[in-house]
């Protein structure tokens, strides 16, 4: 075990690296999800999908928010922290009954995010570029944002 994270810093990359280096949070905005070494130091892989059932990430041209907190309650040491502005910030052990009640609560979430009112399945983008030429990281970003949040970026 390694001392704790006390900051992750963001590195933008197309395809997660099979070996984490800890302190850095790895963000693949083709595949739209992230992924670092756990905070607490244990050295087990963390990986976020960003979706708005999931997590989701905020860039401001130098540090990442990730929302909502990270709770590692299948990891033998069951960190639990949040990702504000590139800095671990630690929060609380849960009991057993709160972290159901989440996974409960997520579940529903999920459920109807993916279900329209009149009960039909919302259609899923394809997560990728087909794009032949290479784009750099902030083009990538703003098609990112263009693709799940239909703004102009």
């Amino acid at each position: 075990m390694t001392a704790k994270i006390e900051v992750l810093t963001p590195r933008f990359v197309e395809f997660i690296p099979k070996d984490l280096e800890p302190g850095l949070l790895y963000i693949s905005i083709e595949y739209t999800t992230t992924a670092h070494k756990c905070a607490c130091g244990c050295g087990e892989k963390v990986v976020l999908p960003l979706h708005p059932t999931d997590w989701r990430m905020t860039f401001d041209g130098i540090s990442v928010t990730v929302r909502p907190s990270v709770g590692n309650w299948s990891f033998p040491c069951r960190s639990h922290y949040l990702i504000t502005a590139n800095r671990i910030v630690w929060a609380g052990d849960w009991s057993e009954e709160m972290v159901q009640t989440g996974r409960k609560r997520d579940e529903a979430r999920k459920s109807n995010w993916h279900h329209e009112a009149d009960g039909t399945e919302r259609s899923t983008k394809t997560i990728g570029s087909a794009s032949k030429t290479p784009r750099s990281w902030p083009e990538r970003i703003l098609d990112w944002i263009r693709r799940h949040f239909g703004g102009a970026g």
